[in-house]
Order: structure tokens, then sequence, then C-alpha cells
């Protein structure tokens, strides 16, 4: 596995590039680096054991804070490519070439997985070296060292955690790696063994954090009970459903429901002992009418700066701003060129719209009617996709997370606004009155549905398109609240606490609670669940995990030989058709990805995952 040692070693090297997890602004290339100290230089303090530790979380970020691109493995988001440039790893590299198309996507993350083995080094770097540490450590020093190496055993559980949620038997290494032939011949172990070890990081992680964590980006006990229950809630959804293209593995239904309790317990204990809270309350806060973004729901503001530090963010990725070269791009990869010239590699698809539901009623409206906009009333026809109005008295997440025809943003050029600019499918940066004002439209061919992102973009000037400070959660307090409610629905049907935290979550929108039908059986419960973690996590990189673990592909997208599904537009235009007479193992490989080639090349114990061979 010659490729991954190099990665790895590459990925030390390059830790210092990136900003600390505590929110250092130090430039660590100006010190000398640790991996080139003797250790009799290094690894004596507390100091030197934390500053390798935010080398870790620098080497972990970057494997998991562009995760909204693989939301376009699933129906509602469409990723047309990445901003990530090979070579860089501020700009995403390990996300670099991967297919994020809804289907055919298995073989593109062969470099994902070595830059994931590279994270696992990193983190092995610091639980060994602090390990030693402890033999001669003061009492004092325990405690905090013992921390030290909890929240690099979260982060390697993380890592191992992805790593089997999309290749299932991987190679586990626990030990720094300096030379090849550590790794010349290591095998895959089965996922069974690795979830163990998983299991066993979070465990240790939780133990030994701080109920609160000490500065902004760094985890605590809820970050550790929170990944072990999802870790347990998804090794629950594989022994339920199954997962025949790993063919070492043997679901159970006794493994199941046990893996449900546990991560209802652990989820338990997240919402309730540490007095978290969703972000101002839960509370949905003001909307502008349509045509007008002054005032933005609540919702929009958590994926804001605004919301840094907030408890509901259990666990965030921490990014540079200004000047740093260590600022996050989610305004380049969600906003078009009349926003600091971004490039709209991310998308909603026109689908997303009917999951948004009515502040009357609670529930689904009649679908939009896609119409081209030169036909004769279709501005104004009640239901009509390109009428304003028909996206009136909808769910607040809606204007919060997409726009529409006519819907404004701040325009950015140069640091500086440029005004309001309306989004108007395919009128791009045209001159346009509306109500006596003038204005030049929304610039962006980006979109092919009709929508763009309003959620993750800017709506002030003065930083560029990469020069983000937002916080990327890998963990919110609503997902632990849909994941609990799943748990626990799936032992014993819907229970009013459950259905309570799911009425919370709805609240944010401004819907009303979940009508009786909802929660009358556990499949009902369940639907309103997915509903929920659709838009409440859009664009946030769940939903084709989702649709994995629940083996719900065919589902959504039909079954091997049909017709498939016509993704479309707001003016009525086909887009794409997905999975048209798609065979059987068209469908295996979109449920478990390729061990890459090049590793087993140089490894010929490497075996490879069935629907690849």
């Amino acid at each position: 596995m010659k490729k991954i040692t190099s990665k790895i070693l590459t990925l030390s090297a390059l830790a210092g590039m990136l900003v600390c997890a505590s929110s250092c602004t130090k430039d660590l290339l100006d010190l000398e680096p640790t991996t080139e100290l003797a250790s009799n230089a290094f690894w004596k303090t507390e100091a030197d054991a934390t500053f390798a530790l935010q080398g870790a979380y620098a080497s972990i970020r970057p494997l998991f804070d562009r995760d909204y691109y693989f939301d376009g493995h699933g129906e509602y988001v469409r990723t047309r490519g990445t901003s990530a440039t090979s070579g860089n790893l501020r700009l995403g590299d390990a996300y670099h070439n991967g297919n994020y198309n809804p289907v055919g996507y298995g073989a593109s993350f062969d470099k994902y997985y070595r830059y994931l083995y590279g994270g696992v080094n990193r983190t092995n770097y610091v639980i060994e070296n602090v390990n030693k540490m402890l033999a001669t450590a003061s009492p004092s020093s325990r405690e905090n060292l013992e921390a030290i190496i909890g929240e690099a055993r979260l982060l390697r559980g993380m890592v191992y955690f992805r790593l089997i949620s999309m290749w299932g038997d991987v190679p586990y290494i626990s030990k720094v790696i300096t030379d090849n032939s550590q790794v010349a011949d290591i095998t895959r172990t089965p996922m069974t063994q690795v979830k163990d070890s998983i299991m066993a990081d979070f465990t240790y992680a939780y133990e030994k954090l701080p109920a609160k964590a000490p500065v902004v980006g760094r985890a605590a006990k809820p970050a550790a009970l929170a990944f072990r229950g999802k870790m347990q809630l998804y090794w629950a959804s594989w022994n339920r459903f199954g997962w025949p293209e790993l063919d070492t593995f043997k679901p159970s239904a006794a493994e199941a429901n046990a893996a449900y309790a546990g991560a209802a317990e652990d989820f338990g204990k997240v919402i309730n002992d540490f007095g978290l809270t969703l972000f101002r309350n839960g509370e949905p806060g003001v909307i502008d009418d349509l045509g007008k973004a002054e005032r933005l729901p609540n919702y929009y503001y958590l994926f804001t700066p605004v919301a840094n530090g907030d408890p509901e963010m259990i666990m965030a990725f921490t990014h540079g701003g200004i000047g740093t070269n260590q600022g996050e791009e989610l305004m380049r990869d969600v906003a078009g060129r009349s926003h600091e010239g971004s490039q709209a590699w991310v998308t909603p698809r026109y689908e997303i719209a009917d999951r948004y539901q009515s502040l009357t009623t609670g529930d689904f409206v009649d679908p939009l009617i896609p119409m081209n906009p030169n036909t004769a009333g279709a501005r104004t026809r009640p239901g009509s996709a390109v009428n304003p109005q028909s996206y009136a008295d909808r769910d607040y997440r809606m204007k919060a997370s997409i726009m529409w025809d006519y819907e404004m943003s701040v325009g950015m050029i140069n640091l500086q606004p440029t005004g309001w600019v309306p989004f108007i499918y395919q009128t791009w940066n045209q001159p346009i009155t509306i109500n006596g004002v003038r204005y030049t439209t929304y610039n962006t061919d980006g979109s092919n549905s009709g929508y763009v992102f309003r959620k993750f973009l800017r709506n002030y000037a003065g930083q560029g398109r990469s020069e983000g400070n937002y916080n990327f959660p890998v963990m919110r307090l609503a997902d632990v609240y849909l994941m609990y409610a799943e748990a626990t629905n799936a032992i014993n049907g819907p229970q009013a606490d459950a259905i309570a935290l799911v009425n919370k979550i709805r609240h944010r929108g401004n819907l009303p609670p979940l009508a009786a039908d909802k929660t009358a059986s556990a499949d009902a419960f369940f639907a309103a669940i997915e509903q929920e973690r659709i838009v409440e996590l859009l664009g946030e990189g769940h939903r084709g995990f989702d649709l994995r673990r629940w083996r719900a592909i065919e589902r959504v997208w039909g079954a091997p030989y049909s017709e498939g599904v016509w993704r479309r537009d707001t003016h009525g235009a086909n887009q794409q058709r997905y999975y048209q007479n798609a065979d059987e193992r068209t469908y295996q490989q979109a449920y478990i990805f390729r061990i890459p080639p090049g590793e087993r090349d140089r490894n010929q114990n490497l075996t490879q995952n069935t629907p690849w061979m």
C-alpha cells in the first residue's frame, strides 16, 4: 500500500497549512515540523500534545467539511462537479475527481480512500505518542493527556466509520506507518471487527472528554456519544435491511434490535444530559415577503457564522476566514458569478420544492406544475412552478434553503455589495425592472433545475468566495433528534418523546405538529422522520448515506430494468434520466464502493468487493 503511506506522510507535512480546530492563527509552517523532531525534543509537555492534536484536526477536517458534495448521490441535490483542485488540500483535494451523481459513482473515490487513511495515520501519530507520555506524566497532567487521546480517538473513529460506510471491510491500522513494508501485505479486516474498534474509540472519547469543549471546534462528550449512537444506528440499519453486496457480512435481527437500543440510549443522553438546545431555541423567527430577503428565518442563520459555537453544533470544523488561505468555500460551491465570481457547483434539484409542506395543513401540497414562462398565464397560474405565489405559505426552511424565480440575494463583487440581484432561471446577468426598480439578474448558468441555494450563501459582503469562516457541522442536535426518533421507532414504534422531538424540528419551519395519521404506525412515523431528514439536512451530505443504509435506492429510482426517473426543471424540460434500464450490477455498485485497484496492485492480499470483481 505504497500510495497510502506516501499520502499519509504528505498529510502529516501539510497539516500545518490548515486552520487549527482550536482557532489558532499562527502559521504552523513557520515552526519546526514535529514529524522531523527527535522524541527527546518533542512530546514532553501538554502543549506539545495539544499542538499535535491540532494537526490531527487539521488533517481530518478536509475529509468531512465538504460533505455537501455527497448529497449529489441522492435525488434532491445536483453536484455538477467540484471546485476542489488537484494538489491543493485546502481546496478539498480528498473530494476531487469523485462522482457525485446518483448513479455510477462507486468507482470514483480511490483518492478519498487514500486520504481517509492519511487521516487514520495522523490520529494514530497523536494517540501513540501521547500514550507514551502517559507513562511518565504527572498526576496533574494525566487527565488532560487522556482527553487529548480521547479527541484523537474520536477523530479516528469518525474516519473508520466513513470507511466502512462506503467500503465495508477495510484494513484496520492502529499504529503509525512510517515504511511501506509495514502495510505491504495487510488484509481487509471484517467490518464487524472494525465496528467494534470504532465503538471502543468513541467510548474512550466519551469517558475521557470534558462535558464541554475547551474552545470552539474541539470535541466534548456529546460529540463522542452522538457518533457512538450514529455508529450503532448504521449497524442496526445494515443488520435490519441487509448488505448483500458485502459477502462477508451476515445480517442479524437480534443485532439490529440491540444496536437500535444502544443508539437510542446514546442519543437520549446527548439530548437530556448536557443542556443542549436548537439554534435560537428552535424558534422559526421572521420571514420576509416573497421576492424579498431582508428578514430571513432563523434556519437560514444556522448556516452562517452567526451560529459558530452555538449549542446545536455538537461538532463542527472551524475555518480561518479572510486572509488565512484556510477559509471554507461554501459560497464558491453554492452561489453563482454574481456572488464573488462563484461557480454554483452544487444546486437544488427541481423535486426538492415539493417536499416543503403547507404552513396551514402541515402536509404536502399539490405538486408544482412545470411551465414554460413564455406560455400565456404561466407566471400567474396557481401551482405553476414559475409563479412565485406558488411558493407562498410553505415551511420557512424553503425560503431559507432555496431560491426560485424573483427571489433576491445580495450580490457581491470585489468584496463590495452590488445590491439586490433577483434570481430568474435562464435569465442570467440581464437588466430587469421589478415594481419600478432596475436590477441586474443573478448571473449563473450552474442551475439546470430552476433553483439555486440560499442555504450556506452569505448575505453580507467583505469576504471572498474562498474566505468563509463558517464552522461546518458534522454533527448537529437536530440530526440527533431525528436519529433518536428513528432508533426508538424501529424498536417500539412511535413514542411520545420522539414525536415531540420531530415536532420541535418542524416548529423551526413554523409547521404545525404532525397529524395523528403521521404517527399511527411505525411505517407512517418513519416516513415523517425521513421527510424531516430530507428538508432539515438538505445539502449537508446525509441523503446518499441514508438511501444506502435503508436499501432505498430502488424505492427512489425504480427497480432494475425499469424506465428510470427523469430529473426536470421548472420550465418542464427533462434534464437527466437516471437508472434507465439499469441492471442489477449497477444497483449493487451503488450500494458498495470499489476497493482502489492501485492499492490492490501493490498488495495482492486486498480482496475486492463482489460487485466490482
